[in-house]
């Protein structure tokens, strides 16, 4: 059999789309077989066997690493980097208790960011393992790995020890910056203090000797806890930083979208409004901000004109943005509503969320005081279609079943030509 050269492997590597268990066995296999043992070959094996997220593709990750000729680090911070939370923490306790790589900076950061994302009951214990050993590793002057340490115990609700390794930094970067205030504006339970706190740890960057510049993420944040005081004054200050620095506001959708949940909080639903109306991006967040704004205020009117206004995302083809909004919306969405979705669907050709739909649509209770269903023929046979177009036949009869239990009746179709009778 004709070798393979190595330029053979790097296009079959580096598909964008995930490549299927059997055919990344055949790559691996050939890799073996041609002799080519670069760690950059393998590393991305690895990647790709990760993205799988099966068990026994995991386990082939690992394999990988193990059985490689030489235990490389650059290989087994791909694992932890690649791997899922547990897996990652998982791996990294079997290799310290063998005790034989010395980890690194990456090694690190990787595990505290796995440990940051597990929903393990024992995350907070592990990452303070995982401290402990950078400590007596010497890297607790790294920044990357401060960072995310930082950002490990604010997500799990220990704020102070963040502000501690906080503190005992000498250098910052933004995203050190960044991680600290976020923290500061996830603890829900304390969100008033804590908000306060990020406030000023704002006004403390900005007067850093270090010059480090806020980002997009910096501001998003800041928002969001102008948002929670309900403090107008600070939310319009920030708001005026944005504008006088090289933001616009309309052009970035977080920005945009942190500005108007910030005025429907504070009470100013006009101010949001104006925003709302000139952002030229909009996702599922931001149609849920203004929403809720217009929907708190008592501007139920205009909340549901908004909802109607999701039809055409999905005529756009956004139609989970436009599902999760109807979802999300405090006022009860009507039969109209998820009538617009379900055709807006069969349009685009999504039909396992027009399936969706149309199971909502049918489970609708009758509004008070009303002696008539929301729910028309129409209803049922649009379901059915999308049943039929893709050759469910048995549910299209138990649709049909459930027209005649419920009584509901069909309305003929009907057409007409019209026609000019010229005289003889």
């Amino acid at each position: 059999m004709q070798s393979l050269s190595r330029f053979s492997f790097l296009p079959l590597l580096n598909l964008q789309k995930p490549i299927s268990s059997y055919h990344l066995k055949q790559i691996h296999a050939q890799l073996i077989t041609n002799g080519l043992k670069e760690p950059s070959f393998f590393a991305k094996l690895i990647e790709n066997y990760c993205l799988l997220s099966s068990p026994q593709n995991t386990k082939y990750a690992r394999l990988i690493f193990e059985h490689f000729h030489t235990q490389s680090l650059f290989l087994f911070n791909t694992l932890l980097r690649c791997s899922q939370p547990n897996d990652s923490i998982f791996t990294f306790a079997y290799w310290v208790s063998k005790g034989l790589l010395v980890f690194d900076d990456f090694t690190y950061n990787f595990v505290l960011g796995a440990c940051a994302r597990s929903q393990s009951l024992s995350t907070l214990w592990l990452g303070r393992q995982v401290h402990v050993k950078a400590f007596k590793s010497g890297l607790m002057s790294n920044l990357l790995v401060k960072t995310t340490l930082i950002h490990f115990y604010a997500i799990n609700k220990d704020i102070l020890l963040a502000r501690s390794v906080f503190d005992e930094m000498t250098e910052r970067s933004s995203a050190t910056w960044n991680a600290m205030i976020k923290g500061y504006t996830s603890q829900r339970g304390r969100s008033k203090k804590c908000c306060r706190e990020a406030l000023v740890l704002f006004r403390d960057m900005l007067n850093d000797v270090s010059g480090q510049i806020p980002t997009d993420t910096t501001m998003v944040c800041v928002l969001s806890a102008c948002s929670q005081l309900g403090e107008i004054y600070s939310g319009a200050c920030v708001h005026g930083f944005i504008e006088k620095t090289i933001w616009v506001p309309e052009s970035d959708v977080f920005i945009g979208t942190g500005l108007v949940d910030m005025y429907a909080k504070c009470g100013y639903i006009d101010s949001a409004l104006s925003i709302f109306r000139l952002m030229s991006v909009k996702n599922v967040l931001t149609w849920t901000a203004m929403g809720t704004g217009l929907a708190v205020h008592g501007r139920g009117k205009e909340a549901l004109e908004l909802l109607d206004a999701m039809e055409g995302s999905g005529r756009a083809g956004y139609l989970n943005e436009a599902y999760d909004f109807i979802i999300e919306i405090p006022i009860k969405p009507d039969a109209v509503l998820w009538r617009s979705l379900l055709r807006a669907c069969t349009i685009h050709g999504d039909l396992a969320m027009a399936e969706k739909v149309g199971k909502i649509l049918l489970r609708l209770e009758p509004p008070k005081n009303s002696l008539h269903m929301p729910i028309t023929s129409e209803d049922y046979i649009a379901l059915s279609n999308v049943y039929a177009s893709t050759g469910r036949w048995r549910q299209v009869e138990m649709v049909r079943n459930k027209m005649k239990l419920k009584r509901v009746e069909t309305k003929p179709g009907g057409s007409y030509i019209r026609t000019v009778c010229s005289s003889p």
